[in-house]
């Protein structure tokens, strides 16, 4: 009987010419294992630009390869990447292996001088797999579902024009916490810590760690503090119309919707989490201390029992 094909999904930020020279590295590898690299139609005709002696060996996603078919999706890019490979295959049950090749990179599990070794694991299928939370976002108009959407990292309701801030209502399990004027309001997962949570002054919380996030953006208000609540808690920030200020939904920083005032956005976890694979199982501190250039000099560890 013949083996049912491999198909590997790879997605690379083709605009870049390291990216695109480690995708048709990624290809030939994976082709000579036997494996099928798949890739969606804009990055096919990216890759064959610059390699098209590859063009009949590439399956395509979305014709001819569903996305239930991945085993596996090898992104190499930066964080911004992964989380545009995560939108590609939302909902099937293909993990994501990423391939650092942009700054920080919390999310890549390897770094591009390890990207034959990592892809031989993929093809030995050694790895193990991480779940994520997600969140399920909603945006309501009086009783009326307006849209809905999705988030690894966070969710944030941000002023659209400079000018004028935003007057919000935050709330928390159906129940009103605090009125103020802000820039925004970030609702985000453990994994989202890192990210624009991060970068407005909210906690890093370990990914192994069942929590949502909330942390206002420059809020005008003496009670303002970042919130860490529990995994089944909701969380909602209510637009007000007490002035003219438009407002704006982003999720992952990649999806956007407008709000109008007196909209409402509920953010709760979702019950589709994001699947990630890992080739190391070192401690999320040392990701911190490797990720961030943490000083550690001096540190001696723990001697006999602690």
């Amino acid at each position: 009987m013949t083996a049912a094909p491999r198909h590997i999904l790879v997605v690379a930020h083709t605009g870049r010419t390291d990216s695109l020279d480690a995708a048709v590295t990624v290809c030939q590898q994976l082709l000579a294992a036997g494996a099928v690299p798949v890739l969606d139609v804009d990055e096919r005709a990216d890759l064959l630009a610059s390699s098209p002696e590859l063009e009949t060996h590439l399956g395509i996603l979305g014709d001819g390869v569903d996305a239930d078919e991945l085993e596996l999706v090898i992104v190499l890019g930066g964080d911004g990447t992964i989380l545009r490979a995560a939108e590609l295959v939302r909902g099937c049950s293909a993990p994501l292996l990423g391939i650092n090749l942009g700054h920080v990179g919390f999310l890549a599990e390897s770094e591009r001088d390890d990207l034959g070794e990592a892809v031989h694991r993929v093809l030995t299928r050694d790895y193990t797999v991480e779940e994520r939370m997600a969140l399920s976002v909603r945006v309501k108009v009086g009783s009326d579902v307006v849209y809905e959407t999705w988030a690894l990292n966070e969710a944030s309701v941000e002023k659209a024009s400079r000018e004028r801030m935003l007057e919000v209502v935050i709330e928390v399990d159906g129940r009103p916490l605090s009125s103020f004027g802000c820039d925004g309001v970030v609702m985000s997962t453990p994994t989202g810590s890192t990210a624009y949570s991060f970068s407005a002054g909210g906690p890093i919380v370990w990914p192994s760690l069942d929590a949502l996030l909330l942390v206002p953006l420059s809020a005008h208000a003496l009670f303002a503090r970042p919130l860490v609540v529990g995994p089944d808690s909701s969380l909602a920030v209510e637009v007000l119309a007490r002035n003219d200020g438009a407002a704006v939904l982003w999720a992952d920083g990649r999806r956007a919707f407008d709000l109008p005032p007196g909209a409402r956005v509920v953010a709760r976890r979702s019950s589709v989490p994001v699947r990630l694979a890992r080739l190391h199982t070192g401690p999320f501190t040392d990701r911190l201390v490797n990720k961030f250039n943490l000083p550690v000099t001096g540190w001696r560890g723990p001697v006999g029992s602690e």
